[in-house]
């Protein structure tokens, strides 16, 4: 027989809802509006009387008691939400002896409650003041990120002239697929007054990098001094700030810095900063801007900053969050698959085989750490696909790559250790020499040769320097170095 007001015991309902104060209400709301049938159980005769007045099939019940599902109909998914952890809890006893199979969303007070409330059996239990204060922290970052990126549009728009963009040295797919964002944002605020310049130090030697430079019809062209006196506006991408990865003066003055890293110096004259140390990839973050201002977006930008994310990203396996896979989900139906698949599958240089050779004949172990010279390299994008190569080997834990160029020594380095912080290190052990830095899996350091850049025979300048700069990383890392043990 049906109670009064009720739902009868030959009906089924998929939702049940255990207690209806302020957040059961809110809970059963939500659920009739999507799902249609909710069963409603309160103690309170007066609330019950409420909540049939609106509609709301609500019986009353004392979830405390043992037998209070007498008379109800079956139900899949059951939400107990008093704020009586007794009630709360003599209810998820109740409910997993009568229907093994329902899932359980309960309730809890505090840790201690939560823990009683798995034990007999809920599958998720929530702390409301927890929920709430996450679901007010996403919505404050949603907030913040759109004021960013109207304030970039806002600036994009009052500006006229040329707007120089940056890419830090030897610039990889994340910093290539960002500056191309931002150059059609801009172009997109204020079409036909305001042009841009997209710039590169290095090389682009990556045989991945060239092949996505070529295939997206990305225009870059060589820093030059000169060339960025002709620009009105400078900005740098995937680089925390002047003079850091980049051959910039610390002076220079900058207007624009979008960034993945730690936070730059030297930005107090900068009109708009944007870094994200959390994020995985700038190319999420400039993602996000095209989201937010609603521009659409060309195939081949999209192609190329999915790419961004996925190579910066190691395909989702390194250092990724949330918000760079919703990115991702966002690119992906406007992306050229053809065109990705190109760039991901290009033919090896001859170059890189001779260094991953090197790599592999030179290598040197020890207690997890793997040391490999590979001599002079004029392409130094191989030295981190050696480094790639070499972290796959069993036993190893830490593999550091490092080469010489005409003007620099080059190191690359990947770990696996999660006690060990890699892009720190190489920052401790090298950072006062040359430029190095990194994530805790993944860094490089550059030491440029300023005092030999005469000296002919490169390879043997770096067997003598690299011996005592190897003391330092081994030092640091608490290798030992006994006699017969040294590298």
């Amino acid at each position: 027989m049906a109670e009064a007001g009720g739902v009868g015991t030959s009906d089924r309902v998929k939702y049940a809802v255990l207690g209806c104060g302020s957040t059961g209400y809110h809970v059963a709301s939500e659920l009739t509006q999507k799902e249609g049938k909710v069963l409603v159980l309160d103690r309170d005769e007066a609330r019950v009387k409420e909540l049939r007045d609106q509609n709301l099939d609500a019986v009353t019940r004392n979830i405390s008691d043992p037998g209070f599902l007498l008379g109800l109909p079956a139900f899949e998914i059951a939400f107990i939400l008093t704020g009586n952890h007794q009630a709360n809890l003599a209810a998820v006893r109740t409910i997993r002896q009568k229907y093994p199979q329902a899932h359980i969303v309960a309730r809890a007070i505090d840790p201690i409650d939560a823990g009683m409330l798995e034990s007999e059996g809920a599958d998720l239990v929530l702390y409301p003041q927890h929920v709430v204060a996450r679901a007010a922290i996403n919505q404050i970052n949603k907030l913040h990120i759109r004021k960013l990126s109207q304030r970039l549009h806002d600036l994009f728009k009052s500006w006229e002239g040329t707007l120089g963009i940056i890419t830090h040295k030897n610039p990889d797919p994340d910093a290539i697929s960002s500056a191309m964002a931002l150059a059609a944002i801009a172009r997109n605020a204020n079409p036909g007054k305001l042009t841009c310049r997209i710039f590169y130090e290095g090389i682009i030697g990556h045989q991945e990098n060239r092949t996505m430079v070529n295939l997206l019809d990305i225009k870059m062209e060589k820093l030059d001094p000169q060339l960025i006196q002709d620009c009105t506006y400078l900005a740098l991408v995937d680089s925390p700030g002047p003079g850091m990865n980049n051959s910039l003066s610390p002076r220079t003055r900058v207007h624009i810095v979008i960034d993945h890293h730690q936070d730059g110096h030297g930005l107090e004259g900068a009109s708009f900063v944007d870094v994200r140390p959390g994020l995985g990839a700038t190319a999420s973050i400039l993602s996000q801007y095209l989201q937010e201002m609603d521009i659409p977006v060309d195939k081949n930008v999209a192609t190329g900053l999915l790419y961004g994310i996925r190579s910066d990203t190691r395909d989702f396996r390194r250092n990724v969050t949330p918000q760079d896979l919703s990115n991702a989900a966002f690119l992906l139906p406007l992306t050229d698959s053809d065109l990705l698949d190109q760039i991901m599958s290009p033919s090896l240089s001859q170059e890189t085989l001779d260094v991953l050779g090197n790599a592999i004949r030179n290598r040197r172990t020890q207690s997890g750490y793997l040391f490999a010279n590979v001599g002079f390299v004029r392409n130094r994008d191989s030295l981190p696909q050696a480094a790639d190569l070499l972290i796959s080997l069993e036993g190893v834990n830490t593999a550091l790559v490092y080469g010489i160029s005409d003007d620099a020594i080059i190191i690359s380095s990947r770990n696996r250790d999660i006690r060990l912080h890699i892009g720190n290190v190489l920052q401790e052990a090298f950072g006062d020499i040359g430029d190095a830095g990194g994530h805790p899996n993944m860094a490089a350091a550059t030491i440029p040769l300023s005092y030999f850049r005469r000296v002919r025979n490169k390879e043997e300048l770096l067997s003598l320097i690299m011996d005592p700069l190897l003391k330092k990383f081994t030092g640091l890392v608490g290798l030992d170095t006994e006699a017969g043990n040294e590298l």
